[in-house]
């Protein structure tokens, strides 16, 4: 028969019953075996529980018991500490990256899901529910990818735009999440710039109301492969945000600005301001008497003051950042060739963030019925002319 086990409080009891038989004069041997256990067992027990009550040892139990609850306790919180560091650097806001979490601390600390869920805060259900995505999620994803390959400077609203151009139905969210999880980049914010509100003579205050109220000029510099210079005058609406015309040559004067303007002013009318910053060619005096000749009026920013002349100075940065930056021209009519397929791509189908992602060419925009003048003609007589010679 196996040996039966005795509790700590009959182990005290038989103590206690020696004790008593040794108080009469019995000797150790026979006190040992009025109690049936061995004498190496007595003494066994005699050095563990010798002088405690009963009362004592079960507080004892009670004390390892809590010893053994607070040892646990702290084992356990040590493994979460080790799974919170393991998962803390980076943001868990969405449950397929604690998912994806989970099950790496399961796997390095051999946790049970359950402990991992509770320790991330990840629902158990939402941890086995396996995503299955939308059908059309790889279709989108290509798409996206093939835009974002073409315009390699659109951020993700601007592919969004294109997109809803292109019929897709999608939502602005949802490609952005497409955009950050293939790892396509983000064009970095441009710093804000303050604005210096300077007293009368400068420029600044004046707004365009209607389509071919205020248009601005102001040249930009590029060279061919061989390091030779040339030169564009590039020329927009202010208010429509379009790009009217590029003139592309290895040197402009102030008679090139005239007989673009010349050209322009026949096929589109004579606006009412024409802004401009203080180069050489703008403030000459024929050109100066020209304009006014013919009915409109000069605009001047402050001299050392580009951001009064914000329009065209934004123009200029879209095109050399999407098109100059990334092109190498080996011939100045290659150059008029590309730039003009550009100027009417960002007329026609590049979306403009001021203008809801639409387009700024008229035909794609709906301006408001109540204007102070007529509105400009149709640009399609403008496009078969790509360099304005």
């Amino acid at each position: 028969m196996p040996q039966k086990k005795h509790k700590p409080e009959e182990i005290v009891a038989k103590l206690r019953q020696v004790d008593v038989l040794l108080s009469q004069g019995r000797p150790v041997a026979e006190a040992i075996r009025a109690i049936s256990v061995t004498a190496f067992t007595y003494y066994r027990w005699r050095k563990e529980f010798g002088g405690l009550k009963s009362d004592q040892v079960k507080r004892l139990r009670d004390l390892e018991k809590e010893n053994e609850r607070l040892r646990k306790a702290v084992s356990d919180l040590t493994l979460e500490k080790l799974i919170l560091k393991e998962a803390a650097f980076g943001k868990l806001l969405s449950p397929a990256r604690r998912r994806r979490c989970i099950d790496h601390a399961m796997m390095k600390f051999g946790v049970s899901e359950r402990l991992a869920c509770r320790v991330l805060g990840q629902h158990r259900s939402t941890q086995r529910k396996v995503p299955k995505g939308r059908a059309d999620d790889a279709a989108l994803t290509a798409d996206i990818v093939e835009l974002a390959a073409q315009y390699g400077r659109y951020g993700y609203r601007r592919i969004a735009a294109m997109l809803e151009t292109a019929g897709w139905a999608v939502n602005v969210k949802r490609v952005e999440r497409i955009w950050r999880r293939e790892g396509l980049k983000v064009p970095a914010k441009q710093p804000k710039k303050g604005r210096l509100w300077l007293n009368d003579g400068s420029c600044v205050r004046l707004r365009p109301e209607y389509p071919n109220h205020v248009w601005s000029y102001d040249f930009v510099e590029d060279r061919t492969h061989n390091g030779r210079k040339f030169r564009m005058l590039n020329v927009i609406d202010e208010f429509t945000r379009e790009c009217i015309a590029i003139r592309i040559d290895r040197k402009l004067k102030s008679t090139d600005v005239i007989d673009v303007l010349s050209d322009l002013f026949i096929l589109r009318g004579v606006p009412g301001h024409v802004r401009s910053d203080n180069g050489p060619e703008f403030v000459a005096r024929a050109v100066r008497e020209w304009i006014a000749a013919v009915g409109a009026k000069t605009a001047f920013i402050e001299p050392g003051s580009p951001w009064e002349n914000g329009y065209c100075e934004s123009f200029n940065s879209k095109l050399r950042d999407e098109l100059l930056n990334g092109e190498l021209f080996y011939s100045l009519a290659e150059a008029r060739i590309v730039i003009e397929g550009w100027r009417q791509h960002y007329n026609t189908q590049r979306p403009h963030s001021s203008l809801g992602y639409k387009p700024p060419a008229p035909v794609a925009v709906v301006w408001p019925a109540a204007q102070t003048q007529p509105a400009s003609p149709a640009i399609s007589t403008v496009a078969a002319k790509p360099t304005m010679h």
